[in-house]
């Protein structure tokens, strides 16, 4: 299909709208927004609008999805026909590529289709756990508070996954700084003190000796080192698409000291909280299980979580499920088992969710308070090294000529 961008009166409003749609021709464009109730004034075929720049500029973030997931629960929860709804969406949406995505929902719901439907077709957009919340909202009649539902589980995953990065954020520029400190010492300050020592005939210590050496290959042959660099992070790259370099990143993320419990609260948290947001909609206890193991976005994880579907499914509680899982935390279990015995298991998995979610805010502040010192003594150890492989030769030469 092709983009069109376009100018139409709305029959409704008498507004002047601008959007994007995409249709097989001018003419098939401008027959679906007459069919949508508008009346086309200028309709225009997009030029380049698959360049990898209009991809990134039109790049549709979770606050777009946010955004328009709050807004769309809104109109429909205010008695607009969805239809309606979502054109009143397009018109306040500033992203072009979630606009001519609604457009296109928009036409299949007008055509006869679900909304889950509709929304299924954009995949990269509208995830399973989406779609299975809108899925129930449509069959129990609350579609709006099913959307409302999406939007609260949105934002909470966010807030998560932005704290996280919040607390990498600091020891990454710390680590950028200790190497931008040591290739410039290496590329500018010890070519002049090799020089100098090698006009002395001066014998050196192991430490200056490879440095030099380093230091040396670094001036000769840095373009050797970026070509490796570049391959080397493009097979990586590769590598981490494939199954087995996922599963070993993920397994990473779960054994790596100092960071595996703040991952797998990280982990158990979204687990909980998606089961919670489901089961409360009214998806069944299997199909809860398939999706948010999905929503886990860790392969180790949701094998764990899948084996222990396979034990639901042939009569066992969830809890005893999930009790002998590697990677599942004790709490877990415990707390749905409270709730199976209650008749609530989605109010204890919400419970869990909240506590790992408390605990995962604290662990990020311990880390953060933690690390910066000792970053600093990184920086201090690696800067002072290299100073003193620098100096150390130099204050025995002079010692020596006194």
């Amino acid at each position: 299909m092709k983009k069109y961008t376009y100018k139409a009166r709305d029959k409704a409003s008498d507004k002047v709208v601008e959007s994007v749609v995409q249709a097989d021709s001018e003419s098939s464009a401008a027959r679906l927004l007459s069919d949508q109730g508008f009346v086309p004034l200028d309709i225009r075929e997009e030029d380049g609008g698959d360049s990898f720049l209009s991809r990134l500029k039109n790049r549709i973030n979770t606050k777009d999805k946010i955004v328009f997931t709050r807004q769309l629960a809104t109109l429909i929860g205010a008695g607009l026909p969805l239809s309606q709804s979502l054109r009143t969406v397009v018109e306040q949406t500033s992203n072009k590529r979630l606009q001519g995505i609604v457009q296109e929902v928009i036409a299949d719901v007008e055509g006869g289709k679900q909304l889950s439907a509709a929304f299924g077709k954009h995949p990269e957009v509208f995830d399973r756990i989406f779609l299975a919340l809108v899925s129930a909202g449509e069959v129990s009649g609350t579609l709006d508070e099913a959307l409302k539902r999406v939007a609260a589980q949105q934002e909470k995953d966010a807030a998560m996954m932005s704290k996280i990065k919040g607390a990498m954020t600091y020891p990454a520029i710390v680590l950028v700084v200790i190497l931008g400190v040591m290739i410039f010492m290496l590329v500018t300050v010890v070519p002049q003190v090799a020089k100098l020592y090698s006009d002395m005939n001066q014998e050196l210590p192991l430490l200056t000796n490879i440095m030099i050496v380093v230091s040396t290959f670094m001036t000769r042959f840095w373009w050797v080192i970026l070509i490796a660099l570049g391959i080397g992070g493009y097979f990586f790259a590769q590598w981490a698409k494939t199954a087995q370099g996922v599963s070993a990143l993920d397994t990473l993320k779960l054994n790596t000291p100092f960071f595996k419990g703040m991952f797998r609260k990280l982990y158990m948290a979204r687990f909980t909280r998606t089961g919670q947001t489901l089961l409360s909609t009214g998806v069944a206890m299997l199909d809860m299980l398939r999706i948010s193991a999905e929503g886990v976005n860790n392969t180790v994880i949701k094998a764990r979580i899948d084996h222990a579907a396979e034990k639901v499914k042939g009569g066992k509680a969830l809890s005893v499920s999930l009790e002998s899982e590697e990677y599942i935390l004790p709490m877990v279990p415990q707390m749905i088992k409270i709730g199976e015995q209650s008749g609530k298991i989605d109010e204890m998995m919400g419970k869990t969710a909240q506590v790992y979610e408390d605990e995962l805010d604290e662990d990020i502040k311990t880390i953060s308070t933690a690390i910066e010192p000792i970053l600093m003594v990184v920086l201090a150890v690696v800067a002072g090294g290299m100073v003193g492989a620098i100096l150390f030769p130099i204050y025995a030469l002079v010692g020596s000529i006194r």
